[in-house]
Formats: structure tokens, C-alpha cells, sequence
């Protein structure tokens, strides 16, 4: 028995890179896969067919695959997609959102347009597909009362949670993902769907447009019993195992998986504060009141 018997998942942005790499993982595991991919450059223009690359790399290794060339960011087509799951392979069990692009320039350098286009692809890309999901889980849910044991997993970036210069659209938009994430967790969990973000790092072509970037590598370029840490399918085993049944504890979480290294984030949490005991705060004390208590920049002295 496979990790994934029996389970039917789609992986967007699966044309190239990540996306590749988990539409393989996921197959290898004993999935049926739908690769998505729309086919554009890293910046997001053009179409082609570039998931039939994937599809018959899945194929070849004996998995199941069918393509889908949908723009996820389009209401229309990323519900055809999640149609396309259900009618022709009779369910959805696993969605993993990993389509992006890249624009990067300086804020005063970046047009409107390049804002708009990241963070349409990557946030409002990310959004759909759950929102289609979710729709179809929901009802099948109602239907059957029965939990689903769905899974969507979305993919972040080290930028989103430290932020990079340059990265004024792709930063946020990751950001918003990795809370998109923790919400929906809240809203899908008595349908029983987890909900959790991977944040991987590669040699991919959205890596490649950065200075001093390694060459792109494909993760079928790589042989299985070869370690290569800036392979785009580091992060895939751990897709695999957050897709399986072994996972349905798991949910809301944001975990990173950069080379050998897994990593749990922890968000925003409390850090130190002070409290004014029910008064109206003072601007004139504040600096002083911040500097010794939360900033910690200056010593308090002696208290009784």
C-alpha cells in the first residue's frame, strides 16, 4: 500500500520546479494527480502545455496523471479545474497550491501592474482553488456526514515571513497566504480538511531571476539516490506525508522545509509589553515607558 492510495490530488503551478517535484512525489506515492500549470513565463505572460511535461514524467514511472492548463486566478477556470478532479477521477482528496511568478523591482522602481499581477496569481490564485474546494468538500461533507479527510497545502516563502528587498508584491503575498492558511483551518475544520503551508527553497526559474542565483534544476533532473539541497523536490516528501491520511492531526501550521532542515514556524506570537492599569496612554511617556519595557534599549534602574 502506498502513503497515498486511492487519493486523487491536483498540484498548481505543477509545469516546472516545486510544483513538479510534488506532482511527482505525490504520484510516486500511489496518488492520481492533476497537473495544473498555465503554461506563462516567470513573470506570468504567455500560455502553453507546459503540465504535458509532467503528466508524461508521471506516466512514464507508471503513475496516473491528467493535464489542466487553467489560470487559478480566474474564477471561472479554477473551478473548472476542481470539476475536472472530481468528474474524471470521481473525488478530490488533496489540493496543493503552488502556481506563482515573480516581478521583482524596488518599490519606487515597480509599476502597478507588476503589484497587481503577483499578487492576483499568488494570493488570489491560492484562494480560488480552496474556495472551489472548499465548496465541493462542504457539500459532500453535508451529504455524507462524514468528515472529507481533505487536505489543502499552500506554499509560502522565507520572504513572505522575514520579507526581501525588492519584493514589495511577492513578500505580502506570501504573508497573506501563510494567514489565508491558519483561517481557512478555522473554517474547514469541522469538514474535516487540514490546512497547512510549506515554505520550500530552490533552484527554480522564480530563484533564477534573483543576482548570484544558482542554475535551474529540474527535480527529474536529479537521481533519487542523489543529495542535492537546492532541489525543488526537498520539500515534497513533506507534501506527501501533510496529503496523507497520517497527517489529520495537523492543521494551521507553517513549517518550512529549506535543505536537510525542517522547520515549524511560529507566526506572530506575544512578545514583551506594558500596561497602563485602565489609564489613557501618554505620548510624552511612551518613549521612555517602550525603551526600557519592549524595545529593551535602555535600562530601567532600580525598582521597588
Amino acid at each position: 500500500m502506498g502513503l497515498l492510495d486511492g487519493k486523487v490530488a491536483i498540484v498548481t503551478g505543477a509545469g516546472h520546479g516545486i510544483g513538479r517535484g510534488h506532482a511527482l512525489e505525490l504520484a510516486k506515492h500511489g496518488a492520481t494527480v492533476v497537473v495544473n500549470d498555465l503554461g506563462g513565463d516567470v513573470s506570468g505572460e504567455g500560455t502553453g502545455r507546459d503540465a504535458d511535461l509532467t503528466v508524461e514524467l508521471i506516466r512514464s514511472r507508471g503513475g496516473t496523471a491528467t493535464a489542466n492548463y487553467a489560470d487559478v486566478a480566474d474564477e471561472e477556470q479554477s473551478g473548472a479545474m476542481i470539476a475536472q478532479a472530481v468528474e474524471e477521477h470521481g473525488r478530490l482528496d488533496v489540493l496543493v497550491n503552488n502556481a506563482g511568478i515573480v516581478r521583482d523591482g524596488a518599490i519606487f522602481n515597480m509599476s502597478v501592474d507588476d503589484f497587481d499581477a503577483v499578487i492576483r496569481v499568488h494570493l488570489r490564485g491560492t484562494w480560488l482553488p480552496c474556495k472551489h474546494a472548499a465548496v465541493h468538500w462542504r457539500a459532500v461533507n453535508k451529504e455524507t456526514g462524514a468528515p472529507v479527510n481533505g487536505r489543502i497545502i499552500n506554499t509560502i516563502s522565507g520572504a513572505g515571513l522575514t520579507g526581501n528587498f525588492g519584493q514589495s508584491n511577492y513578500a505580502p503575498a506570501k504573508a497573506a497566504i501563510a494567514s489565508l492558511t491558519q483561517t481557512l483551518s478555522l473554517e474547514l475544520y469541522k469538514a474535516g480538511v487540514t490546512v497547512n503551508a510549506v515554505g520550500p527553497a530552490a533552484a527554480t526559474r522564480i530563484t533564477a531571476t534573483m543576482p548570484n542565483a544558482p542554475a535551474v534544476i529540474e527535480p527529474d533532473e536529479i537521481p533519487e539516490d542523489e543529495w542535492n539541497p537546492m532541489d525543488p523536490a526537498v520539500s515534497s516528501p513533506l507534501v506527501a506525508w501533510l496529503a496523507s491520511d497520517e497527517a489529520d492531526h495537523v492543521t494551521g501550521q507553517i513549517i518550512r522545509a529549506v535543505g536537510e532542515n525542517i522547520i515549524l514556524m511560529h507566526g506572530w506570537s506575544d512578545g514583551p509589553g506594558i500596561n497602563n492599569k485602565g489609564s489613557r496612554w501618554d505620548a510624552t511617556r511612551l518613549g521612555t515607558q517602550l525603551a526600557t519595557d519592549v524595545f529593551r534599549t535602555r535600562a530601567p534602574g532600580l525598582r521597588y
